[in-house]
């Protein structure tokens, strides 16, 4: 008995190790069959038995990107300096010395130091040029932005020597710079419209991007601000946590802003905590084509919960979730793995079949008509939802339609102003106009409120602009030139304001013109929400 119980035993021993063996033999076969395995030996016997050397970086990069683009538009890879180019924005500041600048005619134009920065401390001035960097010659010599740049920026607390030329000065004057870190902005604009209407404008998403708007909100609050308009336009988005921040202020506790569902990612719900900052004070949020991302996850969630009225035109249609994997030698993927989705339900992303149709979408919408009329804009029954507490008609299919909607308006933009645009006469003129007027217009008018009332173009102004345009190759066109004038005149005043002060001066100068702004601000001139009727 004993025996038979032994022999049993090792029989069942025997069997269980054929198994394992079997098992084992199995995995590896599947090991060895598997696409990562194809792809490993593939590229092994390239960089090995090919009959010329290969780059063997250049050619996995070039294996990755190639199965990248078989995937989505989203899902990409970056070198390891694409990474730092891409951070630098969303991180919200960089190294460097500190100044906006404008290269004009082959020369670095300081328009202004940043506030506090490396360059402001030494002396450095708006309307200074810089001629040399580290005794190399920047100006005249057709160097492009990007290695103008390069030669600027460098590791916090390392040091450049510049060499200035400065209006009225005979020799160029020397700097010592230490370079330092320096703040990005993710708002452009932040100013009362009114006595209660505010405007905030966000350009992106960023590190910094929740404290900078509670910092413009409470200052706006104080002015006397009661309604907001929250322009969101030419937003291509940025962080998740950064959208989620900002809806936060405006949302009550427990309302959903955002969901996130992908094949191997479960549902992430992520919810307002309610302690926002403006809860109740009225809200118009402006999107266009280029609002993305993030700007839509905001929108949606305002719209979806009937918190803000949407005016502008529908958004980009970007709703899909990157992750990004960091590989060893400091490139990267971004991976798409989930889609966003408001709390209604709609997916925020846009179809696409190719990523050549993807990429072409836009132009569509203009050669469909979408941009100049709601009529041509077509949703069928299925992409029909309801907002959360009044029930309203909204519409998915990818990026967030406007309850109002304002159609592109081109009729300003005339062949003789895009001339005068692109060959950079525009530009040229004003930087001309603000070395020479600088210290006189500063003296003339005490602050921006002056300036924007009292300030016009004059006509020997505009007459210099046209010269200055046959010059550059800008053809002159009397009926197209008396057309866009007036466009003409609000960017030449708002550059010049912009130069005089900051970016949030050239925004309310330009803003005059803007029609979705002026939408915003006529429906806020009138009380309660003004929700459209919409079946």
């Amino acid at each position: 008995m004993m025996n038979t119980n032994f022999m049993k035993q090792r029989l069942y021993l025997i069997c269980l190790c054929t198994l394992m063996l079997l098992g084992s033999v199995s995995a590896q076969n599947k090991l060895l069959n598997s696409p990562s395995r194809k792809l490993q030996l593939a590229e092994f016997a390239i960089s090995n038995l090919y009959v010329d050397k290969v780059d063997e970086n250049k050619l996995v990069e070039t294996a990755i990107v190639s199965m990248l683009n078989q995937l989505d538009p989203h899902s990409t890879y970056s070198n390891p300096e694409e990474v730092k180019e891409l951070n630098e924005p969303l991180q919200g500041n960089f190294d460097g010395i500190g100044i906006q600048f404008n290269m004009a005619t082959d020369t670095l134009f300081v328009i202004q130091p940043v506030s506090g920065g490396p360059s402001e401390k030494v002396g450095i001035l708006a309307g200074d040029r810089i001629i040399e960097v580290n005794d190399t010659v920047i100006a005249g010599v057709k160097m492009s932005t990007e290695d103008v740049m390069r030669r600027l920026r460098g590791k916090r607390g390392t040091e450049v020597t510049v060499k200035v030329m400065r209006r009225g000065v005979k020799e160029l004057l020397p700097f010592t710079i230490k370079r330092d870190k320096i703040p990005v902005y993710s708002l452009d604009a932040a100013y009362m419209v009114d006595r209660k209407i505010g405007y905030i404008r966000v350009n992106r998403f960023a590190a910094t991007t929740g404290k900078e708007f509670a910092d413009a909100l409470h200052r706006l609050q104080k002015e006397g601000m009661r309604d907001l308009i929250l322009d969101l336009q030419g937003n291509g988005g940025g962080y998740l946590n950064a959208a989620i921040e900002l809806a936060n202020q405006f949302l009550g506790k427990k309302e959903l802003i955002v969901y996130t569902e992908g094949r191997r990612n479960p549902r992430a719900e992520f919810d307002a905590e309610g302690n926002g900052d403006f809860l109740d004070g009225r809200l118009i949020v402006l999107v266009d084509e280029f609002s993305a991302s993030a700007s839509e996850i905001v929108t949606g969630a305002l719209q979806d919960w009937d918190r803000a009225i949407v005016v502008g035109r529908r958004s980009f249609g970007k709703g899909l979730v990157q992750r990004p994997i960091d590989l060893p030698d400091g490139s990267m993927i971004r991976l798409t793995v989930a889609r966003y989705y408001t709390p209604s339900g709609r997916c925020i992303q846009k179809p696409y079949e190719s990523i050549e149709q993807y990429n072409k979408d836009l132009i569509d919408r203009y050669n469909r008509g979408e941009m100049l009329s709601a009529d041509s804009i077509h949703f069928p029954d299925s992409l029909k939802y309801k907002t959360l507490k009044l029930g309203r008609t909204v519409y998915g299919g990818g990026g967030i339609m406007p309850d109002y909607f304002v159609p592109v308006d081109t009729t300003m933009y005339t062949d003789y102003y895009l001339a005068l645009r692109d060959k950079g006469a525009i530009i040229q003129m004003n930087l001309k106009l603000v070395d020479t007027h600088r210290e006189e217009w500063l003296k003339e008018y005490k602050d921006f409120r002056h300036f924007n009332k009292d300030f016009d173009v004059t006509p020997p102004m505009l007459e210099e602009l046209r010269t200055l345009g046959e010059q550059l190759g800008a053809k002159y066109d009397e009926k197209q030139y008396q057309t866009a004038l007036p466009l003409i005149k609000a960017q030449m005043k708002a550059l010049i304001a912009r130069d005089l002060w900051d970016m949030s001066e050239y925004f309310q100068v330009m803003n005059c013109m803007n029609n979705s702004v002026l939408k915003a601000v006529e429906l806020l001139e009138k009380p309660g929400m003004n929700f459209p009727e919409r079946k």
